[in-house]
């Protein structure tokens, strides 16, 4: 058997007693994240005193952003929950679409929110909301949540100025608004199949959800903001996000306030008052929410830097060197590619945003001397790089924590749902490569 080959079944390997100790022994997914990430090291020949050292550089970059980004988010998610406002969106929502089309609702407001913001964003600036129209719909939370979720995949994945997204178009030399415009197109119905249909068909096959206790419903205070006051709140860091994406070339700090970390830091500050202060609350009310809520995202966060050190090894053992190896020797035709490459290193490292830049770098210049149109190898590489979402992927601990669900239950919702958004994107951008 050849290095890279044996690399494979390794990786594969350490994947399926992953899986196994999470599921079967019921270890901790923590500790069976840590112990199956230092095995495959060993056994892959990684040296042993760079082994902890590449671990915890995997943890570290991911935990720098997404630590702030859940801490955040979840604090502006229980100022919304507390002063009522988080009920005043739920019963607009309900009333504007009924309680039969909250679903569409959810994956609406996903697509337009998911827009500018990256997914971890977007997903903990909405799920309150999720959580609290299906409590009050007495629904299962995934009815709504798939749908939220596969919006907000969407969006990250082939609509620019998302980075990956970003980076490919220039490597294929895309128009970008044409890349925009064509990402909408194929992006709308792959979220509706893979969201509120696909929910549809899975939820009755669920076993129950426990989502933590802060997302529960509570009861609303007497005198909760009002719906306006509330989204604009909510808004506040897409505006900024959106401000910085479009002003990072003209000023400094214009980038500065539009970072993730800085606008959502923002928008808790004026959560502060808009909905805490001016609706009659104490600083010392507020100051007890905020570390009530930021207790439960612990363990949401520690797993999701465990996953992304997971998926570090899987790079410094090589497994990712030899996909791309194999990957790069198939003879098929660009577009299907593209898809494959960047599906294969998905698979591997577990992020969307290294699987879309590393098969953009590999493709371009087969793109270069191809008929088939840029912007489609765009949305095809962006499609290959959500497929399979498992257990070295960050959004599939946030799933599975913020809604309270098993693994197997999480690989059947949420794995399959990304899965649904690959195929179904692919093969509507192969259908308009016969048009355009």
């Amino acid at each position: 058997m050849t290095p890279g080959a044996l690399l494979l079944v390794e990786a594969a390997a350490a994947v399926a007693i992953l899986i196994l100790l999470i599921v079967w022994v019921r270890l901790s997914p923590f500790i069976a994240l840590i112990l199956v990430s230092l095995g495959l090291a060993l056994v892959a020949g990684i040296p042993a005193g760079a082994i902890v050292k590449g671990f915890e550089a995997g943890v570290g970059g991911a935990l720098g952003h997404i630590a702030l980004v859940v801490g955040l988010g979840t604090i502006l998610g229980k100022m919304m929950i507390e002063s009522g406002g988080a009920d005043r969106i739920a019963d607009t929502v309900i009333s504007a679409f009924g309680p039969h089309r909250a679903d569409w609702a959810a994956m609406t407001i996903a697509l337009i929110v998911g827009l500018p913001v990256f997914f971890e964003v977007g997903f903990v600036l909405l799920v309150p909301l999720i959580l609290v129209v299906v409590s009050r719909l007495h629904q299962h939370p995934l009815r709504l949540g798939l749908p939220m979720a596969a919006g907000l995949s969407v969006v990250h994945a082939m609509v620019p100025p998302h980075p990956a997204a970003m980076l490919a178009t220039e490597a294929y030399h895309a128009d970008i608004g044409l890349t925009v415009l064509l990402a909408i197109i194929v992006g709308v119905p792959t979220a509706a199949i893979a969201g509120p249909l696909y929910a549809r068909l899975i939820i009755p096959r669920m076993g129950q959800a426990m989502p933590p206790p802060m997302s529960r419903e509570r009861t609303p205070p007497a005198s909760p903001p009002g719906f306006g006051i509330t989204v604009a709140t909510l808004l506040i860091p897409i505006m900024l996000m959106l401000v910085g994406s479009a002003g990072s070339s003209l000023h400094p700090f214009l980038q500065f306030i539009g970072s993730p970390v800085v606008a959502l830091l923002t928008a808790v500050l004026a959560s502060y008052w808009t909905l805490g202060l001016a609706r009659g609350m104490s600083l010392d009310t507020i100051q007890r929410f905020t570390n009530e809520c930021l207790a439960p995202t612990a363990m949401i966060t520690l797993v999701v830097g465990v996953g992304a050190g997971f998926g570090r090894i899987l790079t410094d053992s090589g497994a990712s060197a030899a996909i791309v190896a194999v990957a790069g020797q198939w003879h098929v035709p660009v577009l299907i590619l593209a898809w494959l490459i960047a599906a294969v290193i998905r698979i591997a490292t577990g992020s969307a945003t290294v699987a879309m830049a590393t098969a953009a770098g590999i493709v371009a210049p087969i793109a270069a001397v191809s008929t088939v149109r840029p912007e489609l190898l765009v949305i095809a590489t962006g499609a290959g790089s959500v497929v399979f979402s498992h257990v070295n992927d960050g959004g599939f601990w946030l799933m599975k924590e913020y809604f309270g669900m098993t693994v197997l239950d999480t690989v059947r919702s949420w794995t399959v749902c990304e899965t649904i958004i690959s195929v179904t994107a692919l093969s509507i951008v192969l259908a308009l490569s016969l048009l355009l």
